[in-house]
């Protein structure tokens, strides 16, 4: 017997083509407690994360930048993951956590795509937890 999981692809597929499309916390706070942007040199993904936190929570979140498919709707599906949630559970967040949000096989090729949004989220926070030493 052969399984057929073309229909739960096309699912995931239409599910990160809404993310792209509708993305979720997409847009900029108005003096953010941590920022930070990136880049994926190689396809030219941009991505900027803005946080508000209170009382070691997220209490917000907004992300904008450009890019491809994968790479916008990985940052809106973690930006959902993480609000409200604390910052030290955000810390535990690995590139596992995230591939398994985006529900699909990801190439080596857009593996950093993918991952581009962990990457900013982890160092608005890193520079966050700096600056308040």
């Amino acid at each position: 017997m052969v399984n057929d999981f073309s229909g739960m692809d096309e699912l995931y597929r239409d599910f990160i083509l809404d993310h792209y499309r509708n993305p979720r916390n997409a847009g900029t706070l108005e003096s953010p407690d941590a920022s930070f942007e990136d880049n994926n040199p190689l396809c030219g993904d941009k991505i900027r994360m803005d946080l508000k936190l209170r009382d070691g929570l997220v209490d917000d979140i907004k992300f904008s930048g450009r890019g491809c498919a994968i790479s916008q709707a990985s940052a809106s599906l973690l930006t959902e993951a993480v609000k409200g949630k604390p910052v030290a559970e955000i810390a535990k967040i690995g590139k596992e956590d995230v591939l398994e949000n985006l529900g699909i096989n990801i190439s080596a090729a857009r593996l950093k795509c993918a991952l581009l949004g962990l990457k900013v989220l982890k160092q608005a926070l890193a520079l966050k937890t700096t600056e308040d030493l």
